[in-house]
């Protein structure tokens, strides 16, 4: 692992992590539903070299319970769709990777596949995916298609519960093949363009994927030509054994949440355990940065009537200070962090203009972008595709 090789990536969410974020005097509520907000964010996240942001999305409204709506209406409610968010913001960055949320358990793959296809195409490159699976019976209610009995925080050891989730799991990883088949399906030279034959496309290169399991049934091919990275980024959010294997199996980068850096030691050897080698571990971390980020918290957990709990660890204080935590934790392993801003977009700015200078300063994060693509940022070299010369 070079000096600089440290990986940072935020975590985009309304006005911030904390519940009661858009009560704090630095937030924009009035901007929350506008092109121009996110394009500020991401713009802003760019500026500081940051390799990509992830977009949070949800079939549901945001709620403190794990099951269903809570009615509460001091909190903020309502949300952009993800990809079409990341769609609008591509064209006005040039180097940051997006990232959008997209659930893998109501959704299609073959939509996802073109989505991400052709935000990758917007963006020269720089497309991601965050794979989400949905066990809520209130997100199923939406669609009517299936039954899903729902998730309650004391049942999650039971075995239908546990059932569920290796369920929800797997289907999550029959998804992502179907899209990663899907990008394959075009042959890079496919578009041929030649004028003189009228043919715009060989279309020996292209494929059908047949795929067949048991949950999806796709032919194929896609309606969307290779994407420019040839696969783009897929990364997974996970905190226990089945989304771990999910993440070893299907993803590129798996954001984990340990709260001390023996933890997160324990946690990379558990996932690197399912033997692959070349998945970037990401942690993630809640922070408030700034000389009075534990009063700004305290401010806030006042207002929201509870103190702040996440299941990411929560960092409060200076940027030097989360420099120290960042560089410590790094030794267990990990390749990157994923930062949850608590207040947007004050704590996304003193990301940017605090705690980067101060990596900088320490020669562990880069002055300067070096690649064009998602993938270049990472190091991940642009895959063949699986179906090149089978004609």
């Amino acid at each position: 692992m070079s000096a600089a090789s440290l990986h940072l990536a935020v975590a985009l969410d309304g006005a911030g992590w904390h519940p009661a974020a858009w009560r704090d005097p630095a937030a924009l509520p009035k901007d929350l539903f506008t092109a121009a907000y996110w394009a500020g964010l991401v713009t802003e996240a760019e500026h500081g070299l940051l390799d990509f942001v992830t977009i949070e999305d949800s079939l549901a409204l945001q709620s403190t319970r794990l099951e269903g709506p809570d009615g509460r209406v001091d909190q903020v409610r309502g949300r952009f769709d993800a990809a079409l968010v990341a769609s609008r913001i591509a064209p006005l960055t040039s180097r940051i990777g997006l990232v959008p949320t997209i659930t893998t358990t109501h959704t299609e793959p073959f939509h996802v596949a073109s989505a991400l296809a052709t935000l990758d195409y917007v963006s020269g490159g720089r497309a991601g995916w965050r794979a989400q699976v949905s066990g809520r019976s209130t997100e199923a209610a939406h669609f009517g298609r299936r039954d899903i009995p729902g998730l309650r925080l004391e049942s999650l050891d039971d075995p239908e519960t546990v059932r569920l989730i290796r369920e929800l799991f797997d289907e999550a990883a029959d998804a992502v093949e179907v899209v990663r088949r899907l990008w394959d399906s075009w042959e890079d030279d496919a578009v041929i363009r030649d004028v003189p034959t009228g043919r715009f496309i060989d279309r020996d290169r292209l494929h059908y994927i047949d795929f067949e399991g048991s949950r999806f049934s796709v032919k194929g091919p896609s309606i969307v030509p290779r994407p420019p990275q040839g696969q783009p980024l897929v990364t997974a959010l996970a905190h226990a054994r089945v989304p771990y294997e999910f993440a070893a199996r299907s993803a590129d980068v798996v954001y984990i949440t340990p709260h001390d850096a023996e933890q997160a030691r324990a946690i990379v050897e558990e996932v690197r355990g399912f033997g692959n080698d070349v998945l970037k571990i990401f942690a993630d971390l809640v922070v408030y940065v700034g000389e009075d980020a534990r009063e700004r918290k305290a401010r806030l957990d006042e207002l929201d009537g509870a103190d702040h709990a996440s299941d990411a660890a929560i960092f409060t204080g200076t940027p030097g200070e989360l420099a120290d935590l960042i560089l410590d934790w790094r030794r267990a392993g990990l390749d990157g962090f994923r930062l949850r801003p608590a207040v947007l977009p004050a704590d996304l700015g003193a990301i940017t203009r605090g705690l980067v200078p101060e990596l900088q300063r320490r020669g562990v994060f880069r002055t300067a972008y070096e690649a064009a693509t998602l993938r270049g940022h990472l190091g991940l070299p642009r895959p063949a595709g699986r179906y090149a010369g089978s004609r």
